[in-house]
């Protein structure tokens, strides 16, 4: 089974910084994709950022240049680094892993989901 471990949230004034982590655990084989999505209530959950294995990064617009997501591959880690923080950014942070469970074709491209935690911009 896998599990993804989620900290880092809270509450923080506009321009300051956060700094979530998620780690992963589990009988993995290996981690494709790892990334961060967001949601707030009435809206759809979306992409915030995502990184490969190799470590291309991909952000949302509105986020780009503000937030930095990177990955410890030893640790099974990823992280997201946000800095400059509006009010527009509060949401839920959900982290996501795709992940191969085995070399069978069933077991790749695996996806599973952290539990959430509350980012709050708030002065």
């Amino acid at each position: 089974q896998v599990q993804l471990v989620e900290s880092g949230g809270g509450l923080v004034q506009p321009g300051g910084s956060l700094r979530l982590s998620c780690a992963t655990s589990g009988s993995i084989f290996s981690i494709n994709a790892m990334g961060w999505y967001r949601q707030v209530p009435g809206k759809q959950r979306e992409l915030v950022a995502d990184i490969t294995s190799t470590g291309s990064t991909n952000y949302v617009d509105s986020v780009r240049g503000r937030f930095t997501i990177s990955r410890d591959n030893a640790k099974n880690t990823v992280y997201l680094q946000m800095n400059s923080l509006q009010p527009e950014d509060t949401a839920v942070y959900y982290c996501y892993v795709n992940v191969n469970l085995g070399i069978r074709v069933i077991d790749t491209g695996r996806e599973y989901w952290g539990q959430g935690t509350q980012v709050t911009v708030s002065s």
